[in-house]
């Protein structure tokens, strides 16, 4: 009997596999209001990975620790309102966050993320060097969008 070929298996671009982690990495959030995940990667290798949710040592936010996630989720707020009272840290903070803790240069990196960076993650995404997010899908912030685009940094969005 002849030998069938065996199926070819699908292999993701580069793009497809870090956001299919990316999406992994969503899955370990606490926050009430929306899970995020984010992967910061040099050449094609992860170095570091963060996920929306309350500081390090604090009450989870599942867990009461942010008023402001409760009522979002509750509907007495909107989503994208009264930002400055949220206990939580957003998935690109913390993927930056915890580079830094661990000594880990992050210029010239790419940071993958299951959703375009506000505009305070913006900022910080720029000032550590990174030059380029790939993000699937877009937060609706015409200044962070601006400010990459200004800094030089690439967005794609997938």
């Amino acid at each position: 009997m002849p030998k069938t070929a065996e199926k070819k298996h699908a292999r993701p671009s580069w793009d497809e596999y870090f956001m299919q982690v990316a999406n992994v990495v969503k899955s370990r959030s606490t926050c009430l209001s929306s899970a995020k995940g984010a992967v910061l990667v040099s050449g094609r290798q992860i170095i570091s990975t963060g996920y929306n949710g309350t500081p390090a040592g604090t009450r989870h936010c599942d867990e009461g620790g942010c008023a402001r996630c409760l009522a979002v989720k509750e509907g007495r707020l909107k989503s994208g309102q009264d930002l400055e009272n949220c206990a939580c840290c957003h998935a690109e903070e913390n993927a930056i966050v915890q580079a830094a803790k661990n000594g880990i240069p992050t210029s010239g990196c790419t940071l993958y993320s299951t959703h375009s960076p506000c505009t305070y993650c913006s900022k910080m995404i720029i000032n550590a060097g990174i030059k380029k997010v790939v993000a699937s899908s877009a937060y609706p912030d015409q200044l962070g969008v601006r400010l990459m685009k200004e800094a030089g940094l690439q967005l794609v969005i997938v």
